[in-house]
């Protein structure tokens, strides 16, 4: 990131580090840290709850693939014209090509289907999930700042993100400087994670699935305009799908929210445990 005189520009310095023979991808680097930080986190927030801190990791094993499988589908699903004529380049992920919406649904998934064969409570699993993910996304959107994707429309405003030529889509060729998009997100979900530990800390008898509600609202609400200044939504006809998938979690997470209080009702889906480890003795 370079720094003018009453601006900040932000340029990449490239999608990957060489430390001597060793060729590493920003993007990889970005994922793994946001994993570690995530898993101690869930790990420490599941302790508080009184949930047993070991059954994080089995979680997120049966979380993590199948987010990457429905991260990379999702975003496959609608640019299938880049890869109908070599489909061996859907398994090329590290070139970049996933979508988040695609990943919790996948993780969703897995998260599902491991509540299921533990008799666990999902709800109260997922709550101790969302805030890692908010901040592996904080984390993550930085991949799209050294790989020069996923940047807004052009900008003259003193925060703005220099693209090279041959990142830029042909109708801003003669334009240099563009939204940080990846800025913006990074730090609404820093905001959001700072909303969803503000809630545990201060709401500790909070129902399940409260945060997992909170998180599809407050996520929703900023993806939806952030997706409005991108170059390269993924569109379904003239829709931007990512701000159509964010109103369905947008009335998805307030619907839970006016289910569980002023319903007075658990969301649908919870299975009483069956006593196997799940709580700290």
């Amino acid at each position: 990131m370079a720094m003018n005189v009453g601006a900040w520009v932000f340029t990449s310095p490239g999608s990957s580090l060489a430390l001597g023979p060793v060729t590493l991808r920003w993007y990889g680097l970005l994922i793994a840290t946001a994993l570690f930080l995530g898993i101690n986190l869930s790990q420490f927030l599941a302790a508080r709850r009184g949930l047993h801190p070991d059954w994080v990791v089995n979680l997120t094993y049966w979380m993590v693939v199948p987010a990457l499988i429905g991260a990379r589908l999702y975003y496959v699903a609608f640019e299938w014209g880049r890869y109908q004529a070599n489909p061996w380049a859907i398994l090329a992920i590290w070139q970049g090509g996933i979508a988040i919406h695609g990943a919790i649904l996948g993780g969703l998934l897995g998260a599902w289907l491991f509540a299921r064969r533990q008799r666990l409570y999902l709800w109260a699993w997922t709550d101790i999930v969302v805030p890692s993910l908010a901040l592996g996304q904080a984390i993550g959107r930085w991949g799209n700042f050294f790989n020069s994707e996923a940047f807004g429309t052009p900008t003259d405003l003193p925060w703005k993100l220099y693209i090279p030529p041959v990142h830029r889509p042909a109708a801003f060729a003669q334009q240099a400087y563009f939204h940080p998009t990846f800025l913006y997100e990074s730090l609404w979900n820093l905001g959001v994670l700072a909303l969803l530990l503000t809630v545990f800390w201060r709401f500790p008898k909070a129902k399940p699935g409260t945060l997992t509600c909170l998180y599809l609202v407050a996520y929703s609400l900023g993806r939806i305009w952030i997706e409005g200044l991108r170059t390269d939504s993924l569109m379904l006809g003239p829709l931007r799908i990512a701000q159509v998938i964010s109103l369905v979690g947008l009335s998805l997470g307030t619907l839970g929210l006016v289910w569980l209080y002023r319903c007075n009702r658990p969301l649908p889906g919870q299975v009483k445990p069956a006593g196997r480890g799940e709580h700290l003795g």
